[in-house]
């Protein structure tokens, strides 16, 4: 075909025009024309406008990767997550994200290492979620109010610091409207405040405009959401409530090298046209690099300042220790005084415009460029225009001092993973570099450390108790699985005293067993004949199968997205059922009355051998006085057990010899009438030393309790690495506590007010209970202590 000459001559350069506009598209996105931070500060193009009572949208993706998040999200770390650790099935995510569950490698001891004793553990914990409100000061405290935070954080001297923003409050929330039943517990963390004039102080209350931000599990994060923007309505001015899930992300460090590797890889950057003293935050954070746990720190203190893209100081290098006598000195000192109480300024994470800038950083074809132009071993200069990345740094204390404490890293949601890179490459001054953690790793450091996890261990909040109902079908599947021949047969479990059958479901914490009691004796359910070819709809239909929350369930509300086959997953219930709440363990000395439902957090430790695991039933000393005293009895053998192994083959020989005379002579001083001779009571402490407590296989063990006596449930049990001993945390029925316990009301008269002050004292006995695990017919003593 041919062509005109004009035509040809057209075609050509419009061909031209189309290389030109394709050449400059490509220099823009990758940098390559002049410098390359001036340029990126200079082209800045303005950021999309913030929506105010809407949910945000995910961040748009690669085309490459854009159809395996359909109904999830990534991570910022998940491409560097997904090669080295166990995720969730791609259509079933937690909580609609891709979150990492557990290292490929055996990482549970080297984690409690790394968390207690050497190193340190990091998690990308950007999955939780971040609320921004911003308003008048009185229509904020009004919010908070509303929400359940006392009036002494509020308005009083208690809750000073953390309304100047020199704190973070980190505590429960609870419905505004109905029975006022708990949420979940947040962190709200309030914008520090500039510093004024005296005379200006009235007229700013009055005009200017305050800002916090509240993040929550992402369990619970549309049920505080909701309730949020319900309360925010009703204050005049109303404030703007902003969802900052896909703008914020957070990393979570923990153990004795976690300063030392956040200080290694964090560069502050002071702003040139200010002058920042010795007592500013970024220098304070610069001579903490010494501090072996953040639990030294002030309680809920925060630091908040600018640092340098953490590319241009890659590969980090070990901080030199100093551990001279004065520089040990000056840190105590520093903790002692803490100066940003007074000097703490605004942090530009709260502004939009910084987070936007603070994202576009430049490529790593910029800085690669950058590194060469430097001399051998050196960083590339830092030039005035490099992007500033706005942090925010807060440390957690853990319940004892000796324990080891943790920091969380807020920063812009692009900029995790720079961060993170630098810090899973920090060479420690102990030897290796940091771990990173799961989902699990966390459990574990929480349940070592004697603290509840959201939501597993909260079943009486709506967010706990959908994790009970997905937890519960993966371990009957899991049952299921199983041939006959090796799983646990529950109808043949045998209590003891003609008991037989595991009392409810075998796989799960069964609190509509406890509260409704055993069903009738024709109607008792069996659980040996289910098959995993039972439809949920012939389950539901059955009237053998004990009522409970998944027969009647309504749905949650949920993203608009949902996966194509959530009608294969379990149904997950709106709130608990029975009317079960969680109750703060702080309310239950002062609070009267105390609802019937009412489920409590509990810390348990075993005294003598055993290792609970989850769904183990949880029993209090038995109402029966023969029951109860052998119970007794083999407290004091416990009790009395010497600690040393001394004189071993004495002692077995001994107990040999004292074998015979076992059944005729009493085991222990608890046995004995209370006018026996002092030669017998001498006798009996003697073989009770000897003998040790009362072994299961022995006749003398004492069977459990009656199913009246149960109270609760375990809800994560395992050993206990720190403390060498069973330890579990569980949550009971505070009712069935004080039924048979000696916890009364105390009066204390207070000034004019004689007798309205009340308080109830828990005994030493009172704290005792009967552990016993699934599928078991052993019973363990422990004691129990609110969390």
């Amino acid at each position: 075909m041919r062509l005109r000459l004009e035509t040809a001559k057209k075609l050509e350069s419009l061909s031209k025009r189309i290389q030109i506009k394709r050449d400059k598209a490509y220099n823009l996105k990758h940098n390559l024309n002049g410098p390359d931070p001036a340029q990126k500060t200079s082209t800045t193009p303005k950021p999309p406008r913030p929506k105010k009572n809407a949910l945000a949208t995910p961040l748009k993706q690669f085309s490459k990767y854009r159809r395996r998040q359909v109904h999830k999200s990534w991570l910022p770390t998940h491409i560097w997550h997904a090669k080295r650790a166990h995720m969730p099935e791609p259509k079933v995510p937690l909580w609609r994200f891709a979150i990492p569950l557990s290292p490929t490698d055996k990482v549970h001891r080297p984690t409690h290492r790394a968390g207690s004793s050497k190193g340190c553990v990091a998690w990308d914990t950007s999955y939780v979620s971040t609320i921004s409100v911003k308003g008048v000061e009185a229509s904020l405290l009004g919010l908070l109010r509303a929400l359940g935070v006392e009036e002494a954080h509020l308005t009083g001297k208690q809750g000073l610091k953390w309304r100047r923003g020199t704190r973070f409050w980190d505590g429960w929330i609870r419905e505004r409207d109905g029975d006022g039943s708990s949420i979940a517990e947040v962190q709200i963390i309030w914008c520090a405040q500039e510093a004024k004039p005296p005379e200006d102080t009235i007229t700013a209350k009055k005009k200017d405009k305050r800002q916090f931000f509240l993040r929550v599990h992402p369990s619970a994060f549309l049920q505080v959401w909701i309730e949020v923007l319900k309360v925010a309505k009703i204050q005049k001015p109303s404030p703007d409530v902003e969802d900052l899930r896909f703008e914020i992300g957070s990393i979570e460090i923990a153990g004795p090298g976690s300063t030392e590797a956040l200080v290694g890889i964090l560069h502050p950057k002071s702003q040139p046209s200010t002058e920042s003293s010795d007592d500013s935050p970024d220098k304070v954070w610069s001579r903490l690099s010494t501090l072996t746990n953040p639990s030294a720190l002030p309680a809920s203190t925060i630091l908040s300042f600018n640092i340098h893209d953490p590319r241009l100081f890659h590969p980090p290098r070990t901080i030199k220790p100093t551990g001279t006598d004065s520089r040990e000195h000056d840190l105590l000192t520093l903790l002692a005084t803490w100066p940003p109480d007074t000097t703490s300024a605004p942090s530009h994470l709260y502004t939009q415009n910084a987070r936007y800038a603070a994202s576009r950083l430049p490529s790593q074809k910029a800085i690669n460029r950058r590194k060469g132009d430097a001399l051998p071993g050196n960083y590339p200069h830092l030039l005035p225009t490099d992007p500033a990345i706005p942090v925010i740094l807060f440390a957690t204390r853990a319940p004892s001092l000796n324990l080891q404490g943790s920091w969380t890293l807020l920063l812009p949601w692009k900029c995790v993973l720079p961060v993170w890179y630098s810090l899973m490459h920090y060479p420690l001054s102990t030897g290796g570099n940091p771990r990173f953690g799961g989902l699990q790793e966390r459990r574990q450091i929480l349940f070592e450390q004697g603290q509840p996890w959201l939501p597993g261990d909260y079943q009486g909040t709506r967010a706990g108790w959908q994790w009970e109902i997905m937890e519960r079908e993966k371990r009957k599947k899991a049952w299921e699985k199983r041939p006959k021949s090796k799983r646990v047969s529950w109808d043949a479990v045998d209590l003891g005293d003609g008991r037989k059958g595991e009392i409810g479901q075998g796989w799960a914490c069964d609190w509509e067993r406890l509260f409704k009691g055993p069903p009738p004796p024709g109607d008792e359910p069996s659980t040996q004949h289910s098959s995993t070819k039972d439809t949920p709809a012939a389950k539901q239909a059955s009237s053998k199968e004990p009522p409970g929350p998944a027969s009647q369930p309504q749905p949650t509300p949920s993203a608009p997205q949902a996966p194509p086959d959530a009608s294969k997953l379990p149904t997950l219930p709106t709130k608990p059922p029975l009317d079960i709440v969680h109750f703060p363990s702080a309310l239950v000395p002062s609070v009267s009355s105390i609802p019937t439902h009412a489920l409590v957090s509990v810390h348990l430790t075993l005294l003598h051998r055993g290792s609970p695991t989850t769904c183990a039933r949880i029993y209090r000393l038995p109402s029966d006085p023969t029951s109860r005293k052998k119970w007794h009895s083999l407290l004091s053998s416990i009790q009395s057990k010497p600690s040393s192994s001394k004189h071993s083959h004495a002692q077995v020989s001994l107990s040999k010899a004292t074998k015979k005379n076992k059944r005729s002579l009493p085991s222990s001083l608890a046995d004995l009438p209370p006018d026996a001779p002092a030669h017998v009571k001498r006798q009996a402490l003697a073989r009770a030393l000897i003998n040790g407590p009362a072994t299961p296989n022995e006749e003398d063990y004492p069977t459990c309790p009656p199913e009246e006596d149960l109270i609760g449930f375990v809800t994560t049990g395992n050993f206990d690495l720190g403390r060498g001993r069973g330890a579990a945390v569980g949550n009971l029925v505070i009712t069935r506590i004080l039924e048979n316990s000696d916890a009364g009301h105390e009066r204390k008269e207070t000034g004019e007010d004689k007798g309205e002050v009340k308080t109830r004292t828990f005994k030493r006995e009172d704290h005792l209970c009967i552990v016993r695990n699934a599928g078991q017919n052993v019973g363990r003593l422990a004691r129990w202590e609110f969390i």
